[in-house]
């Protein structure tokens, strides 16, 4: 019995060592977090409410991008655009959805682009892009995220 327990005692205490495990500081756990999170990618893409009930994340994208395209397209309709600028049938506009809901609506033009007054097309752009439907933030980790992106506008000529 004597030796039985000095067994046991050994055992006990080789055993020790089983549980003792090198636990990864935090600075590392972090540096490994953040490598592996893709931040050129959402988990979730803003959405208006025409777009909730799509469960596939690339149709709902697609549904909110054409949205907001044909939202925007229709407010710059009741506008001069096409008029002032006859040769003028699309624009680039870079859209910023903020993690408040707020939107932030800028023309893009090429650099060398001389042939448009960009301050007035701005001005037009920030009159008209007001109203929207309440817009969804992007979402990355379960937090609201501001996103940014562009989209061709086309001007649809008057007659």
């Amino acid at each position: 019995m004597k030796h039985f327990s000095i067994f046991i005692l050994f055992l006990f205490l080789n055993s020790c060592q089983y549980f003792e495990k090198k636990v990864p500081s935090e600075k590392e756990l972090l540096q490994k977090e953040l490598k592996s999170i893709n931040w050129k990618e959402v988990d979730e893409y803003p959405t208006v409410a025409e777009c909730e009930t799509i469960n596939d994340k690339k149709l709902r994208q697609k549904c909110f991008f054409d949205m907001m395209s044909q939202l925007i397209q229709e407010k710059l309709d009741v506008d001069s655009l096409s008029i002032l600028y006859p040769d003028l049938d699309t624009i680039q506009v870079k859209v910023t959805v903020f993690p408040n809901s707020k939107m932030k609506f800028e023309p893009e033009f090429r650099k060398d682009s001389v042939a448009y007054d960009t301050i007035r097309i701005d001005s037009i752009l920030h009159a008209r892009l007001v109203d929207f439907p309440k817009v969804n933030p992007a979402i990355k980790r379960g937090l609201p995220v501001k996103t940014q992106f562009t989209l061709p506008v086309i001007i649809k000529a008057k007659e």
